[in-house]
């Protein structure tokens, strides 16, 4: 799978759909699974319109052991055979090329809608919905049945000030049998509204796509607009975009420990942490004036540049923010009830993860060593690397400690970066988008794989625009990781997740 039907395909390149050849479904359909076989993954599998009222499927094939990326693609009618059965991760994807396209996967083992919107088909909908009656979260849920079985629903209004979800959990006194996660509250139509783009919109779509992943997203979509107009960025362009990325990683990262450290009551390091992460989001700011640098990244390159003085500044503040956080973190570490209460908690076997096609810290506390900023590098990581961190508890402690640890090492990289800026322009031209073309741009956000792709038509605008959060692939290894456990350890292990609801939503 390292080509796109004879063409050499990697991570942010340009490759012309004049020559693909689409495959027969069969044939399709093995290609993903003696990839996936192989040890490959699926970073995304959509579909978009094709000839004779059919759907194209494309599939995305990140290759780790080649550095290379392969599309597989494959025209459909009104249904076909299901891939899940035999490859689990793609189950998702699967629900929502039905919901979107009225293409049924037969032989799916619960499909069902997963944002609850209208088809973008109106002369099909899987479900037989008429665009009136179709509300988030009406579903026919899975129930568990037996004597002293009890349902517990939770959301999608929550006590906190956070996203609209909900939780659907089946349980046997406090143990927790089953837990459906149902989402698109925040379904926005963002793909949609990226067709026939680029415009001066789509970058504001990018970066608010999920917010808290601006420069991720952006990042990511800067990337395709690059590849398909032939423009290179600029060596300093990218430095600053590797900080911004990694900046954006470490604030994400101490947040969350705060935030699991005041999920058990511990409120040292919870305060700590929440301070210092502003710290960081600061840092950000003296970057571009925006804590979660909206206006930074932009095709080409970044749109401002850092000085001397500015340079000195962000040292002074890393440093601090270094210190703070081993400090506040260690806490945890060194505290006996806290350790007692992350350990064995929401745990998934290396296997799970790896069925189910999780991404990021939380594959990576699984033993899983899976990181775009090795596997498929881009832009500043492809001359300077972070090493790869990686635990093997798959637990609440597994993903808190992964976090930790990877803070620190992209602090160094951030620092190092500083020290060492390549002089010259942060920012190249941008020519027009080519026309009849695809590229498909990976990029290890904090939450993990971020992937986009862009298709253009023949006047060089976007034909269909996929973008998959890291969220995508993980909302089911927390209901996964739940299954067992009491229903009051759901706080702490959907906090070691921390996912992304609008980023799923899009």
């Amino acid at each position: 799978m390292s080509d796109i039907h004879g063409v050499a395909f990697g991570n942010g390149r340009r490759a012309s759909l004049d020559e693909a050849r689409v495959l027969d479904f069969p044939r399709f359909r093995e290609t993903v699974l003696q990839a996936v076989e192989a040890g490959s993954r699926v970073s995304a599998l959509f579909g978009c319109p094709a000839p004779g009222g059919r759907t194209r499927l494309y599939a995305v094939i990140a290759c780790p052991g080649q550095g290379d990326i392969g599309v597989a693609a494959t025209d459909v009618a009104g249904s076909y055979r299901s891939l899940t059965p035999d490859c689990p991760e793609v189950h998702w994807f699967e629900r929502e090329i039905a919901e979107q396209w009225g293409v049924r996967p037969d032989g799916h083992p619960w499909l069902k809608p997963i944002r609850f919107h209208a088809s973008y088909r109106a002369l099909a909908d899987a479900w037989g919905r008429r665009p009136e009656d179709i509300l988030p979260g009406v579903a026919d849920f899975f129930r568990v049945e037996g004597e002293e079985v009890h349902e517990v629903a939770v959301g999608p209004v929550h006590a906190g000030i956070i996203e609209p979800g909900h939780f659907r959990f089946q349980c046997h006194g406090e143990k927790v049998y089953h837990l459906e996660i149902s989402l698109g509250y925040q379904h926005r139509g963002i793909e949609r509204a990226l067709v026939g783009g680029p415009d001066k919109r789509t970058i504001h779509f990018m970066e608010t796509a999920a917010g808290d992943t601006t420069v991720g997203h952006a990042t990511a979509y800067s990337r395709v607009v690059e590849a398909l107009a032939g423009c290179k960025v600029p060596a300093r362009g990218q430095a600053l975009r590797g900080i911004a990325l990694e900046l954006e990683r470490v604030a994400n990262h101490v947040g969350d420990l705060g935030a699991l450290a005041g999920d058990v009551g511990f409120l040292p390091t919870m305060s700590f942490c929440g301070r210092i992460r502003g710290d960081v989001l600061n840092m950000t700011a003296v970057l571009c004036g925006s804590r979660f640098g909206r206006g930074l990244v932009r095709p080409g390159g970044v749109a401002f540049d850092v000085d001397a003085k500015i340079v000195e500044n962000l040292l002074a503040r890393l440093d601090a923010a270094a210190k703070d956080t081993r400090s506040a973190v260690e806490l945890l570490w060194n505290t006996p009830s806290v350790t007692a209460r992350f350990e064995g908690a929401g745990a998934l076997t290396a296997e799970e993860a790896r069925t189910i096609g999780l991404v990021g810290p939380a594959a990576r506390a699984c033993g899983l060593d899976r990181d775009v900023r090795k596997d498929n590098p881009f832009g500043i990581f492809r001359m300077a690397h972070i090493p790869v961190t990686t635990w093997d508890t798959g637990d609440v402690f597994g993903r808190a400690y992964v976090r930790y640890l990877e803070a620190q090492r992209s602090l160094a990289f951030v620092r190092e970066q500083l020290r060492a800026l390549p002089a010259g322009p942060v920012r190249s031209e941008v020519g027009k988008p080519a026309p009849g073309s695809m590229v498909v741009s990976l990029v290890e956000g904090w939450r993990g794989e971020i992937c986009h792709v862009g298709i253009t038509d023949s006047g060089g605008r976007f034909a269909a625009y996929k973008i998959v959060d890291p969220s995508f692939h993980n909302w089911f290894g927390l209901a996964l990781a739940l299954r067992g456990e009491p229903i009051s350890d759901f706080p702490l292990t959907n906090k070691s997740f921390n996912l992304s609801y609008c980023g799923h939503d899009l």
